[in-house]
């Protein structure tokens, strides 16, 4: 996928977080880069066979994520609420 789609598809994310991030997955053997010479430049990412092993792990979280959103939404929301994010207390796993 070329440099330009990503940073479409991730809008939220910076340009220095997007080039920062794609390294570290090709440092890692994750993604291969593909400079083609052309004017301009054409910068493409690919998965690796060891990024393409990943796929059934992010599909597992993605189906968690879009089941349990509302629910963490929510807690988020009533967290927010009781004024937690300010106080500096966290709870402990045995405090409810």
């Amino acid at each position: 996928m070329r440099y330009s789609e990503l940073s479409r598809r991730l809008a939220g994310a910076s340009q220095k977080m997007l080039t920062q991030t794609l390294r570290s997955l090709e440092a890692d053997g994750l993604v291969t880069r593909t400079v083609t010479p052309t004017v301009p430049v054409t910068v493409t990412y690919e998965l690796t066979d060891l990024g393409l092993s990943l796929n059934h792990v992010i599909a597992g979280l993605k189906d968690w994520a879009e089941t349990h959103m509302a629910d963490v939404l929510a807690h988020r929301e009533g967290h927010h609420r009781e004024g937690h994010h300010r106080t500096g207390h966290h709870r402990t796993a045995t405090e409810h």
